[in-house]
């Protein structure tokens, strides 16, 4: 039997495990896993023809997968010891760790885990071998129907393929997306880091299992670098910093996904509103304002009811004769049916039309985060009805305005850019032909390579009616997100009869850009919390001046500073109380206030003030008419100062 190894050509008797070809190659120290002709196998597994042999370790993807599925299946093992009344689901990796879902006779709290990580080091201690088990379906069908496992028979019924592989050691046997490693003892370091509820499937109608999340690490002092760069995060999450500084709140009785807004949140959204709707405007937008729900007939013209509805709030019962109404997951229905009223001229393409949207999304609950994805959001929603020589321009114009809020926000450094393909094997998610889909991408990459635009390209993120693309940023955990998004739509109007009347007289079919300039405005106010630790720069803070009293002798001036910074569009909030001049500056900083202002007997004698920034510190005495000449210059030229 040959095995091909890079440029090397090697002879082994077959049949040979992965193992004993790694330990000739003298890689069997690094390696976790190996591919045969390009598939992943365990190192267990049997070789028996000639191949190409590649080896996996943990600088790679897949190696990190491979080593966290293992210590996935070790706290699967463990659970099976520690609760045998438990029934195992599934487990996964995600990002740098792994989950396992679970249904637990008897709730478990995150005070188990020492229990867990007990027996789990145990196992591994152990060193047992992991076993590569390749069966026929039916053996495996009936191997879970006698276990009584219902989670894990309704997941075999779901897999591909006639063979199932599967690993164990001992009595365990599980699956798993990846390969395993050769054996439990090769797993160095694992912690398990929280847990959460979790649907069965994703699918709220099912029931609610408990989902506990880990990471594995080959090396401790990688772990424990690992759990400091959590801890970090968690004092940087928006979730955090913005309910301590009072920007938002959720609360049990109103649910998960809906938050509440207090005054210093509900300001910042506020200006961010009025800057984009302001800036649209300059750029010939017409500003839109439509229902937050319609008859589900809209979205069956549009497609979004077969394509979208499992995402979609809606009230009333579709197979009965009563009406049905649904919350709007987006306006392009709505402001398409603008369109429409009143016959169009070429001359009257593009038209732009943009709308400050409430929208609605069915999220799983344990998908929701803070607010970056929530049931209830607000997005700066837009479509380009243009003809198709236009399409280029205004694709342009679209993606111009998206890099000019990202740079006023200073964010420009902090995002990628994809390309959302379709999926030509999974063909059912979307409308159109391949030779429609064919079309549009092919028009979409010449656009965004004429632009200059450095993209990687995903294939099946793209809309159901078109290619897009998408703007991706990440928060402080890493996770990766969609911001911005522009989309090429060459399906709607059709759906929705919309014309135009060509320079020939003829009726003509235009094209449509979707785009969200800013974005969810929940979810791009979060990545500027982490972005600026709640900071805001001066023009979006919500308190811009807080005015402090030194003495009480001066309240009188300190509150007719306030007032006169008012009068200036100014935001300012006065400090009276009886406290030190001290912990007044700190409460100010603390609160992330740019700039505060004290007032004392000298201040009042020399009429000025003092003035300190929240991070340049002391900046002098100035006169009232300085301090607002130089403040509503900063505010005007939205500057950052870091």
């Amino acid at each position: 039997m040959k095995v091909v190894f890079n440029d090397q050509v090697l002879d082994f008797d077959a049949p040979t495990s992965a193992f004993d070809i790694a330990k000739k190659l003298k890689i069997d120290s690094i390696a976790l896993a190996c591919k045969i002709d390009g598939e992943a196998f365990s190192l267990n597994h049997t070789v028996d023809r000639d191949c190409t042999f590649e080896v996996v370790t943990f600088a790679d993807e897949l190696g990190k997968r491979v080593y966290r599925s293992t210590a996935g299946f070790v706290l699967a093992q463990a659970i099976k010891n520690v609760y045998p009344t438990a029934e195992h689901a599934v487990g996964g990796t995600d990002g740098d760790g792994f989950f396992y879902d679970f249904d637990f006779r008897i709730p478990i709290a995150q005070t188990d885990f020492e229990k867990i990580e007990t027996e789990m080091k145990a196992i591994i201690k152990a060193n047992l071998p992991i076993e590569e088990v390749v069966g026929t379906r039916k053996a495996a069908e009936k191997f879970v129907a006698k276990s009584k496992m219902p989670y894990k028979a309704e997941h075999l019924a779901a897999l591909k393929g006639d063979t199932v592989t599967a690993y164990k050691t001992a009595d365990f046997y599980d699956t798993s997306e990846y390969p395993l490693l050769r054996s439990t003892g090769k797993l160095k370091a694992v912690k398990l880091m929280s847990l959460t509820g979790a649907y069965w499937l994703g699918n709220e109608k099912n029931k609610m299992l408990t989902r506990i999340y880990g990471t594995a690490f080959e090396k401790k002092s990688d772990l424990d670098s690992y759990l400091k760069g959590v801890e970090d995060a968690k004092s940087r999450d928006h979730n955090k910093i913005g309910r301590d500084l009072g920007l938002f709140m959720t609360d049990e009785n109103i649910g998960q996904g809906l938050p509440l807004f207090m005054p210093n949140g509900a300001r910042v959204l506020q200006l961010m509103q009025r800057f984009v709707e302001d800036e649209e405007q300059k750029r010939g937008y017409l500003l839109t304002k439509t229902p937050i729900m319609s008859k589900n007939n809209l979205f069956i013209t549009s497609g979004h009811w077969d394509h979208y509805k499992d995402k979609m709030f809606y009230m009333g019962d579709e197979d009965m004769d009563d009406e049905v109404l649904a919350l709007r997951p987006m306006t392009c229905p709505f402001q398409f049916t603008i369109y429409k009223n009143g016959l169009k001229s070429y001359r009257d393409l593009p038209v732009r039309y943009s709308e400050t949207a409430t929208l609605f999304r069915k999220e799983a609950s344990g998908e929701m985060h803070g607010l970056s994805r929530i049931r209830q959001f607000t997005l700066s929603d837009g479509h380009i009805v243009c003809m198709p020589e236009q399409l280029e321009e205004e694709f342009a114009g679209a993606v111009d305005l998206i890099k000019y809020f990202m740079h006023v926000f200073g964010i420009e450094d902090d995002v990628t850019y994809r390309f959302s393909r379709w999926d030509e094997k999974n063909a059912k998610k979307y409308v159109g032909t391949k030779r429609d889909w064919t079309r549009a991408e092919n028009t979409m990459r010449k656009i965004l390579d004429n632009l200059g635009i450095e993209y990687t390209e995903a294939v099946g993120e793209a809309a159901f009616y078109g290619p897009k693309l998408d703007v991706q940023g990440k928060n402080v955990h890493g996770k990766e997100e969609t911001l911005f998004t522009v989309q090429i739509d060459f399906a709607l109007a059709t759906r929705f009869d919309m014309i135009y009347i060509d320079e020939n007289g003829e009726k003509a079919r235009p094209l449509i850009i979707h785009r969200s300039s800013i974005g969810c405005y929940e979810r791009t106010l979060a990545m500027l919390i982490e972005k600026f630790g709640g900071a805001f720069p001066l023009w979006l803070a919500p308190e811009q001046v807080r005015v402090a009293s030194l003495t009480d002798r001066t309240i009188e001036q300190v509150l007719e500073a306030k007032k006169q910074l008012l009068s200036l569009g100014i935001r300012a909030e006065a400090d009276v109380r009886s406290e030190k001049l001290g912990k007044k500056i700190r409460d100010a900083q603390i609160a992330k206030v740019p700039y505060t202002l004290v007032i004392g007997d000298k201040e009042v004698e020399t009429g000025t003030i003092s003035v300190r920034h929240r991070t340049l510190g002391d900046l002098g005495k100035m006169t009232q008419h300085e301090f607002a000449t130089m403040v509503q210059y900063e505010i005007a030229s939205k500057e950052i100062k870091l």
